[in-house]
């Protein structure tokens, strides 16, 4: 752990690549609200607590977590402060990867349709193979021949621990999980328009029950509930860079009423959109006149 630690210090406070296909690491003293796409994701240094739906996670060095499918997610990390910030890395996960696995594995059992979310202690095992991908870093001449291989002995490691029938459901086409990341693309790709359930179950191929209950299993939330968490952070991240009032923001991403925007903004990152966002932004400059007035006492 030492050592990958100490590889992973060179990062940026953000996802860096590493230069190994699908491999990113980060050192970070803060983490931003984001949609979490599929990965591996393993901690070194720190702490973690990720907010899905109604679940809340905590992650602590030493330990993974699977994100299957795209999910909007709240993330708060605690470090010790820049000398020990917190430091992970990620797998991106790729389902052709981990079918053909599953081919060679010669493994057909039909995974179950559990829980999504959960923190698993990484085995030594698994620490050492991705301590022999990350010394790959420095080796760049090796990475064609090696990279492919640890990868997929990570993945092989994954399998065989308490999370290895959710990496089976992502490596089946047929999978609950592979029906519905195929109308998770479309939330996202029309998040600002009406979400209607009866339409999704039939992208999916499901009964209207049947698909909100394995919804519900594999993001935390209902569909209605993902819509309403893609609009908020897209939301925010308008209102953080773009010179537009929180109405106008509120209806570019699919909002009728512009107080109920602002209620559940409230709701979600615990102030309205306007105070949020004079946190991030500089006080105007005084002007000389009003150095002046405040400079004389009396006046009004």
């Amino acid at each position: 752990m030492d050592e990958l630690r100490a590889i992973v210090m060179r990062a940026g406070d953000k996802w860096t690549p590493t230069g190994l296909p699908r491999v990113s690491m980060v050192r970070a003293e803060a983490c931003s609200n984001q949609v979490y796409e599929p990965m591996l994701h393993m901690v070194l240094q720190g702490t973690k607590s990720l907010s899905v739906g109604d679940q809340i996670l905590r992650f602590e060095p030493a330990t993974y977590f699977l994100i299957p499918v795209d999910v909007p997610a709240i993330g708060q990390i605690q470090s010790d402060g820049p000398r020990e910030p917190y430091l992970a890395l990620s797998l991106t996960l790729d389902p052709g990867i981990i079918a053909n696995m599953l081919d060679d594995l010669g493994d057909a059992r039909s995974p179950t349709c559990g829980p999504c979310f959960s923190v698993t202690a990484a085995e030594p095992e698994l620490i050492d193979a991705w301590l022999r991908l990350m010394r790959l870093v420095d080796r760049p001449n090796e990475i064609g021949m090696l990279a492919s291989m640890i990868e997929r002995e990570i993945l092989f490691r994954v399998l065989q621990g308490p999370q290895g029938d959710l990496l089976r459901q992502i490596g089946r086409p047929d999978s609950r999980l592979s029906q519905v990341g195929r109308t998770l693309e479309w939330i996202q790709a029309h998040y600002a328009e009406p979400v209607r359930v009866k339409v999704l179950a039939t992208m999916a191929g499901m009964s209207v029950a049947a698909f909100y209950r394995h919804f519900k299993a594999i993001t935390a939330m209902t569909p209605i509930q993902y819509q309403k968490r893609l609009r908020l952070l897209k939301a925010r991240r308008l209102l953080l860079f773009e010179p537009r009032d929180a109405a106008a923001i509120a209806f570019s991403v699919g909002y009728e009423s512009a107080s109920q925007f602002s209620r559940e903004y409230a709701r979600m990152y615990g102030m309205p959109p306007a105070r949020d966002m004079a946190r991030f932004r500089p006080p105007p400059p005084v002007s000389r006149l009003n150095s002046v007035d405040v400079a004389r006492p009396g006046v009004a």
